[in-house]
């Protein structure tokens, strides 16, 4: 009973921990350009905190909630597929210093979402509308990495510094 609630749990925080660890504040992205609408740089934490703690719920709900092993496999794959892009994206934008590589791995990860939406929702309603903030989080994401591409290209140069 309890086994579920903790794996869930422990990767939300294995998640922000990664995601926490993989996206340095420093010179490089404070010299980017970033376009209006970019959030200040502290709400990030507790965004992500909040999105991954529905996420974590969402898989509790709709682990319990599965019919049979067939549903259950449905729920591991769906959630692992999504931890594997949600992994990705912070280090190809902050530790690789490639914003333009993240923009490439930004449709599997919100594709991971939109599969995450739809599988679930034959297995939990309320697991399947949890994931909804996660999805409308990364698009809006999804739309300040495409600005920040926009404002700062080219990129792969070494030590890109655009002022």
């Amino acid at each position: 009973m309890w086994l579920p609630t903790l794996v869930a749990a422990g990767g939300a925080v294995f998640l922000g921990g990664l995601g926490g660890l993989m996206t340095p504040i420093g010179p490089w992205y404070r010299d980017l350009r970033k376009p209006r609408l970019q959030p200040p740089n502290w709400l990030f934490g507790p965004a992500w905190t909040v999105i991954l703690g529905l996420a974590a719920w969402s898989a509790v709900i709709a682990w319990n909630a599965a019919h049979d092993r067939a549903d259950q496999m449905r729920v591991i794959v769906l959630f692992a597929t999504n931890a594997l892009f949600h992994a990705l994206w912070s280090p190809l934008f902050f530790r690789a210093r490639r914003p333009d590589w993240a923009l490439i791995e930004v449709p599997f990860l919100w594709g991971s979402l939109v599969a995450l939406v739809v599988g679930l929702w034959p297995i939990s309603h309320q697991a399947s509308a949890l994931i909804v903030p996660y999805l409308l989080w990364v698009s809006f994401a999804s739309w300040l990495n495409w600005a920040i591409v926009r404002l700062n290209q080219p990129f792969g140069q070494r030590n890109h510094i655009r002022r």
